[in-house]
């Protein structure tokens, strides 16, 4: 599809993704959702699992990676019983009023990014947003193709709302963003990447949950821009409704979301300001910290005792790879991410209050002591199979029924038969993606971007 059928198609969908579905699909989702928990657990534990156990019970050496691996898929299903109770609970809180709204200023960093950028920054112009209050902060970061004469097209075109302002050379994404908070007028920041369009309603309603003194990081709610381009986007869609709609769903319940996406995120200005200097100083393994700036200010404000929600109905959409070599980029540049800031979370997780401390700690472990226990039931696998081949196929079963499962939470948000692209998904993580985070741990030191 060309550009411009993807944005025709875009537009069609916009407003849509911020109503709620009527309460009838509503429940009858979760009760399919009760009913599948119920089922899993009785196929995992009364079949597979013992059938697992009796494949190793005459191989001893492997004997305790197997007992591992089945009191972790126990703890998981807790956890996933957990996440689903938080994400039943979980209620967006009520947008700004247009009389109400704090002042705000947006920034869209931007490196490279051509035309698309004009496309976010009227997105932002076109959103319901008192004008008198609003400024919007456009900042090229030594582009080398023509995105500053976009950005320049943008301050000309809307000259009482957009400034422009331009990095004499390339110095990455976070110092771009260091210069649009010291610059920044507004009560609230707001970033968003020069590769998303945000939907009307998204500014009233991101600004929202500031009312609350102890609320320093808001996310939105990001979905993909070009999905209709082909089978990578329409799998990450599906993806980042699961990621955003259910994960972070529920740790706004508990007030700890541990990533504001830079797609869409609104941080508390003063709270901003008070750790700007660490965060941009911050270094890791002897290293400038180059990514993940967005999980990394999360961190800091979470350290400095605000809190972190999840705003559901600020809906952006942001451009994702559609060629497999740059999915793979980005999930790298993800995971190294991921590493480090988790190593940082674990030392912060005991400065939160209660119960935050014991549902983020009960989360994170269970979540990072995945990794491990997976590399080990590949140790176990050679042997369960020789004794019963025929898990092999029970497992890949299980693996199509549990992301099925997964799919009923996505249907909660989207009634479409895309949660097919769900199941794909899976499978292709599963086999062509499953090496990533462990040479993201090998090579967490490295700096390179990884985005074009």
């Amino acid at each position: 599809m060309t550009n411009l059928e993807v944005t025709a198609a875009l537009r069609g969908r916009l407003g849509a993704a911020g109503r709620e579905p009527s309460k009838v699909w509503v429940y009858s989702v979760y009760g399919l959702i009760c009913a599948g928990l119920v089922v899993i657990a009785l196929y995992q534990f009364a079949d597979i699992t013992p059938r697992v156990l009796a494949a190793v019970a005459v191989r001893h050496a492997v004997q305790p990676i197997a007992y591992l691996s089945v009191a972790w898929v126990a703890l998981g299903f807790a956890l996933v019983v957990v996440r689903t109770v938080l994400w039943v609970a979980y209620r967006p809180q009520p947008a700004a009023t247009l009389d109400g709204a704090p002042t705000l200023t947006v920034i869209i960093p931007a490196y490279n990014e051509g035309a698309m950028v004009l496309q976010s920054v009227e997105s932002v112009v076109r959103a319901d947003y008192p004008r008198e209050r609003l400024q919007i902060l456009v900042i090229d970061d030594g582009s080398t193709d023509d995105t500053w004469t976009y950005v320049r097209r943008a301050a000309e075109r809307y000259p009482q709302l957009v400034t422009a302002l331009r990095q004499g050379h390339n110095q990455g994404k976070r110092e771009a963003l260091a210069l649009g908070f010291e610059r920044a007028r507004g009560e609230v920041v707001v970033t968003i990447d020069s590769d998303s369009v945000i939907e009307r309603g998204a500014l009233l309603a991101i600004a929202g949950p500031f009312r609350d003194a102890r609320v320093g990081a808001v996310a939105g709610k990001v979905m993909v821009y070009n999905r209709l381009r082909g089978i990578i986007p329409r799998m990450l869609h599906v993806r980042f409704i699961l990621s955003f709609d259910i994960q972070r769903a529920a740790e706004s319940v508990f007030r700890n979301v541990y990533c504001c996406p830079g797609a869409l995120t609104a941080l508390r200005t003063d709270a901003v300001r008070g750790v700007l200097a660490r965060w941009r100083a911050q270094r890791f393994l002897g290293t400038n910290c180059t990514f993940g700036e967005d999980r990394a200010l999360t961190n800091y404000l979470l350290d400095s005792g605000y809190d972190a929600l999840y705003q559901r109905t600020a809906v952006v959409h942001t451009v994702v790879p559609h060629a497999f070599e740059n999915l793979c980029k980005m999930f790298l540049r993800w995971d190294r991410s991921y590493v480090r800031e988790e190593l940082r979370f674990a030392r912060i997780v005991w400065k939160r209050p209660w119960p935050t401390r014991i549902l983020a700690a009960f989360d994170r472990f269970i979540t990072n002591v995945s990794y491990p226990i997976s590399l080990c039931g590949l140790i176990v696998m050679p042997a369960v199979l020789k004794q019963d081949p025929t898990i092999a196929g029970s497992m890949l079963i299980v693996m199509g029924a549990l992301s099925l499962f997964n799919m009923l939470y996505y249907l909660r948000s989207e009634r479409s038969l895309d949660f097919l692209y769900g199941v794909l998904y899976a499978y292709f993580y599963s086999f062509a993606l499953f090496w990533i985070f462990p040479y993201a741990v090998l090579t967490v030191r490295s700096r390179g971007w990884l985005t074009r």
